[in-house]
């Protein structure tokens, strides 16, 4: 599970993204004050979404202090549209500035993204499984083996194998494919994890997350 530091005064916003997040396995602990978001031990989570108007404290003093004091990637969630802000969150160290409104589905992706780019240039300081896949060239081997798959299943496996731990909906599946069935897209998804969970021989390996989609364990 990725567990993110949210610091925002909107509680409402703040339960919504939540709510959306949870479905990925990602857990997000709000704090609408800063100061107790400052005080909550931020070093225990793996990212941090910042907003920039709150209370007792600009979000922009809040960014420089986390900068300052500990290593974790930060995205700036923020309603405010001066190009000023942007620039001098950059400058500070924030890594990513997303501006409201957005759709939950654009944090998503954003958080993935940031955490993929971040663990590989910080040797995994973010807790993640250890994985007994690999991916070499057009090849995956499994416990050192390599297995043998068609290319809709090589696309699929490796999509989870890249994200492992993390859930992937069917339709970010679907559109990381470019083989799979147009016309039953979601019968072919089904059948091609049938498929990929009997060549691994280990049917509790891909699990399918009720109405989002599957996930790599």
């Amino acid at each position: 599970m990725i567990n993110i530091l949210m610091i925002e005064d909107d509680a409402e916003f703040a339960e919504l993204l939540s709510e959306y997040l949870a479905q990925y396995d990602i857990k997000v602990t709000n704090f609408e004050d800063p100061y107790l978001g400052l005080s909550a031990g931020v070093k225990k989570y793996d990212l941090l979404i910042l907003d920039l108007t709150l209370p007792g404290m600009d979000g922009l003093e809040v960014c420089q202090e986390v900068v300052e004091k500990y290593d974790i990637p930060i995205i700036i969630s923020s309603a405010r549209s001066d190009i000023n802000d942007k620039v001098e969150g950059f400058a500070l160290g924030a890594d990513d500035y997303l501006p409201k409104p957005y759709d939950p589905k654009e944090m998503y992706a954003r958080i993935t993204s940031l955490l993929r780019r971040y663990s590989k240039s910080n040797n995994s300081e973010i807790s993640v499984p250890q994985s007994d896949f690999e991916i070499k060239g057009d090849t995956i081997y499994f416990k050192g083996e390599a297995l043998t798959l068609t290319p809709a299943e090589f696309e699929v496996l490796s999509l989870l194998v890249k994200h492992q731990g993390i859930t992937q909906s069917r339709e970010q599946i679907i559109n990381t494919s470019g083989t799979m069935s147009i016309d039953s897209q979601g019968k072919s998804l089904d059948v091609i994890i049938s498929k990929i969970r009997t060549k691994i021989g280990d049917n509790k390996r891909i699990q399918a997350v009720r109405g989002v989609g599957y996930k790599l364990v």
